[in-house]
């Protein structure tokens, strides 16, 4: 009877909204990620630009022109963006019935936009590069501390909805890195200063939908008859493969991406434009439109079954990326040798690296909640959600040890 008189979602406005939130959720981490050219430019080390001219005029050879802080920066970034992810992911799940979902989800994106408001501001400012390299770290630690909040709130929000309020977010999360990295190459055609302001602009918005979201009519209505528990070692016996194959998904995905993806030169480009939008469009743009693909194709294509052997055999089968990456043009580099140097193989292999992290890393996500019976099913997802975390954490700690062996 409850549910004949629930209220309808006319015009899909409730599905639009939690696309829209779903987009601002990993918004924040894209822009930081994408804009990595912007970071490390501030961080080169004035003597290295004095070494690099000596280079080209043939008076010196052999020099690395990267400073230890732009040498690293990939590497610490990512780190310092999942650790907190993974931290504030444990602590939402611990915290969630004693702050208000209003307050959290409000709270965050008003955490976020002040930040990315200081990074608009800081774009004018002249600084060392040890201290911009630091107040950068602290800003990519914050953004992604709220936004596991943020995330976690969401997707609970979203469990007290039917499960067809959670397709949205993955597809908003899968089209936000496409987003960014499409920001990033227009402001470097235009040479203008919007990329930070615009997804302020995105936050604005999203924080009015977070708003109206939380008074719809049908949230309201199953809020009313949601009765939540949780049996998390039970969950982790019944989802044990599949919460550790999402966690490895992801782990390979992180430690490779970007921190060795964005350190690979055009071997092509000979000086021309294509070396200032290889990166932008070959590693950012591609991953992330590949991606979106890979997650949208679940919506169709549930192949192989939740209790196929094939899934997480396929996953394994994602680590040959990490030396095919590696014996890529990535520089510098002191060990390896560069085998696969044209862009078109690095383009190739980035096609497939990021079309299979999308739809494998989403059949893992939809199958978990799967094989658990109804009433489990949110909780179930939490747990994915947290392995989920637990492997961008790992990827980003491995990361060091992919660029070290280069």
């Amino acid at each position: 009877m409850a549910t004949c008189n629930a209220p309808q979602d006319k015009y899909n406005a409730v599905w639009l909204i939690f696309f829209i939130l779903g987009l601002g959720t990993l918004l924040p981490w894209n822009f930081f990620m994408t804009a990595t050219m912007y970071f490390r430019s501030r961080l080169r080390d004035p003597s290295a630009e004095v070494a690099s001219q000596m280079m080209s005029n043939g008076t010196t050879v052999g020099v690395d022109t990267q400073s230890v802080l732009e040498s690293k920066f990939n590497n610490v970034m990512t780190l310092c963006a999942m650790v907190p992810l993974l931290v504030f992911t444990c602590l939402n799940s611990i915290l969630h019935q004693r702050i208000p979902q209003k307050v959290r989800i409000t709270g965050s994106l008003t955490a976020i936009l002040g930040v990315f408001l200081m990074t608009a501001i800081i774009v004018k400012v002249e600084l060392e590069p040890l201290p911009f390299f630091v107040i950068t770290m602290i800003k990519i630690v914050c953004i992604n501390s709220f936004g596991a909040v943020l995330q976690g709130s969401l997707f609970g929000m979203a469990g007290l909805l039917p499960t067809s309020y959670t397709a949205p977010i993955m597809s908003g999360q899968g089209l936000a890195g496409t987003f960014a990295a499409f920001s990033m190459i227009c402001a470097l055609a235009s040479k203008s200063g919007s990329y930070s302001i615009s997804v302020c602009y995105a936050l604005i918005n999203k924080m009015f939908t977070s708003i109206c979201v939380t008074w719809t009519k049908l949230y309201l209505y199953d809020m009313k008859w949601h009765d939540m528990t949780l049996h998390y070692i039970a969950h982790v016996c019944n989802i044990w493969l599949t919460a550790f194959s999402v966690c490895f998904a992801f782990t390979v995905t992180i430690g490779i991406f970007p921190a060795l993806t964005a350190d690979v030169k055009s071997t092509i480009a000979n000086g021309s434009a294509w070396d200032i939008y290889f990166i932008p469009v070959s590693c950012f743009l591609l991953f992330n439109i590949m991606d979106w693909a890979g997650r949208s194709l679940t919506a169709v294509c549930l192949w192989p079954g939740k209790n196929s052997k094939l899934l997480p055999l396929l996953l394994l089968a994602r680590m040959l990326f990490v030396p095919l990456f590696m014996l890529c043009n990535v520089q510098p580099r002191s060990n390896l040798p560069v085998f696969f140097s044209h862009d078109a193989w690095f383009i190739f292999f980035m096609i497939l690296f990021a079309f299979s992290n999308g739809y494998l890393a989403s059949l893992c996500m939809c199958f978990g909640p799967k094989k658990v019976e109804a009433h489990e099913a949110e909780t179930a997802g939490a747990i994915m959600a947290f392995f989920l975390s637990l492997g961008l954490a790992l990827g980003a700690s491995i990361s060091f040890v992919f660029r070290g062996l280069i």
